[in-house]
């Protein structure tokens, strides 16, 4: 009996070292870690923490304060009457969209479509699904109004900002308002490429750099990509997870900033702003896990 003790520990070692091993397809980190960063990605555990910022740095994530702009207009009115269809009435759409919160959307500045309603601004009608899906708000009689869990969480610009950036990684379905069918690309393992930004991102790099360092440490998204007449699985898989990653996830936060040239296809580069650093905490390999 002692000598079957003695062997399950040292199977045990043995496996507890292989999960702990820093593995190249994750750029260093173990399977242990990847598990944190994929399911429990801000907890104890996690290599990646987001961090307190000041006053000064709250006011420069424009989600962020979009959203509290709507739940302060919601706060004054006691509720918001809904359009027959359930959205948010012209007058508030275009009053949230002249604010200037998130940067302006092409197709309304360029006068190729109006701002008549909710859906006609993907940031606005994102920013009512946000409040809705993270609990904040409710919808009632086709009416909107906050929840006790807005009105206690509204003053305090951490909790808010932790809430509807987790609810943004985890339960907002990004596959949204693009035409690269339901996938989970880029939303899947979105901690990893945190945790990319905030290894490299200081340097300018190509969005090509990231893409090909995320299908690394999940290469089996490739084949959840709709096919296409005109590009490769990989290339439209590459052209899903900057899209949605870097144009809809982490410039909505401020957290980097984007430079290209005009036209469809052209190359697309990627810096991390100061703010990220402020707000996201990335420790390396094997520095953070404890059994």
């Amino acid at each position: 009996m002692e000598d079957i003790e003695k062997l399950q520990k040292h199977i045990d070692k043995i496996m507890n070292e292989q999960n702990n091993q820093g593995l190249p397809d994750f750029d260093g980190y173990s399977p242990i870690e990847m598990q944190y960063i994929l399911c429990n990605t801000f907890e104890k555990n996690s290599p990646i923490q987001l961090l307190k910022l000041t006053e000064s740095d709250y006011k420069r994530i424009p989600i962020l304060n979009q959203i509290k702009y709507l739940l302060k207009l919601i706060e004054n009115h006691g509720e918001l009457r809904l359009t027959n269809k359930g959205f948010l009435p012209t007058k508030i759409v275009s009053d949230i969209y002249n604010q200037g919160f998130i940067k302006k959307e092409e197709h309304i500045d360029s006068g190729i479509s109006k701002l008549y309603k909710e859906t006609d601004s993907s940031t606005i009608n994102l920013t009512r699904i946000l409040i809705e899906i993270s609990g904040i708000a409710k919808k009632w009689n086709n009416k909107l109004s906050l929840t006790k869990k807005g009105k206690s969480i509204i003053g305090n610009d951490f909790k808010l900002l932790f809430l509807i950036f987790t609810i943004f990684g985890t339960k907002f379905n990004w596959a949204y308002y693009d035409g690269y069918g339901q996938n989970s690309i880029g939303q899947l393992g979105f901690g990893f490429s945190l945790i990319l930004l905030s290894k490299y991102g200081t340097e300018k790099r190509i969005d090509k750099f990231y893409s090909d360092k995320y299908f690394k440490a999940f290469p089996q998204l490739i084949n959840e990509i709709a096919e296409s007449n005109f590009k490769t699985n990989q290339e439209q898989a590459r052209r899903c997870y900057s899209l949605r990653t870097f144009d809809r996830f982490l410039d909505y936060f401020g957290l980097i900033k984007i430079e290209s040239e005009n036209g469809w296809n052209a190359e697309k580069y990627i810096i991390k702003t100061e703010l990220f650093d402020r707000l996201i905490q990335s420790t390396p390999h094997n520095n953070v896990y404890k059994k």
